[in-house]
């Protein structure tokens, strides 16, 4: 039986995440995650793969608002529930409806990143849905994740590959949703249903890897030698999705409106169709 090693969400998607030792499960994954986007001046999405500095930017959520923070510069709160122009945006090949956070944050994620951008939130009103290769043939809704509701992935393996790495690399760099202990490495790997109290997170989708796992998460810089992505390549190749594979995306099969909690149980069942 694995455990509920931790849990983050990621309110901004490619800005820092939070810690938690709770957290509700909704249909888009955990509660307040991805909820809202850095866009630029093509209402396309922006991420740390081109604009590392995201990563210094701090997000908690206080007092029923999203507050943004970065060194030098004042602190942002946002009203996560201000009505402002809806914007068709584009996340990868996805084109989807973003509710504009206004000229202020605009102004201060510019600011901070040193570019033209604009922040928006997911809209209620016109769901975005996950890839129904990977997700079956019901509707699977998503915030402004790359493609899946929550990514899942486990201490042994990263512990397996920081005993591969010249340097160890922290948990961050991987920026999961749940994180699991009391496997074998790579037991992520299964597509299979991740059950802990009442939710049901089904693995659907490997994740594929990218420029994001070498960037440090406190300042932005990347790995001269381009680890970790550089030694998972040697025995982390998926020739199927073309790519380097580490950890699972999953979708939310049951238990919407549950709660998972750090240090609870966690079994990995065999998914029958």
């Amino acid at each position: 039986m694995a455990i509920i090693a931790s849990l983050h969400i990621y309110p901004v998607k490619s800005c820092r995440g939070v810690d938690l030792d709770s957290a509700r499960v909704t249909a888009t994954g955990l509660e307040w995650d991805r909820r809202w986007m850095i866009v630029d001046a093509r209402d396309r999405f922006v991420t740390q793969r081109t604009h590392p500095a995201l990563a210094t930017i701090t997000t908690v959520l206080a007092g029923g608002a999203l507050r943004l923070s970065a060194d030098g510069h004042p602190v942002l709160d946002v009203d996560p529930g201000a009505e402002g122009a809806a914007r068709r945006v584009q996340v990868w090949k996805d084109s989807c409806s973003g509710i504009d956070a206004g000229d202020a944050p605009a102004s201060w994620v510019s600011r901070v990143v040193g570019d033209r951008l604009r922040l928006v939130r997911i809209d209620p009103l016109v769901p975005r849905l996950a890839d129904p290769r990977y997700v079956g043939p019901d509707p699977q809704p998503i915030n402004f994740t790359d493609g899946y509701p929550v990514l899942l992935l486990s201490r042994e393996s990263v512990a397996e590959l920081n005993r591969r790495l010249p340097a160890p690399v922290p948990m961050a760099r991987f920026r999961p949703s749940v994180v699991i202990e009391g496997v074998t490495a790579h037991a992520e790997d299964e597509f299979a249903n991740f059950r802990s109290g009442t939710v049901v997170l089904r693995g659907v989708k490997h994740c594929i890897r990218c420029v994001i796992t070498t960037t440090d998460q406190l300042d932005g810089s990347r790995d001269p030698g381009q680890e970790p992505l550089h030694t998972l390549k040697t025995y982390r190749h998926d020739r199927v999705l073309h790519g380097i594979a580490f950890g699972q995306n999953c979708i939310v099969a049951a238990g919407i409106g549950g709660m998972l909690k750090v240090g609870a149980p966690l079994s990995i069942e065999a998914h029958h169709v």
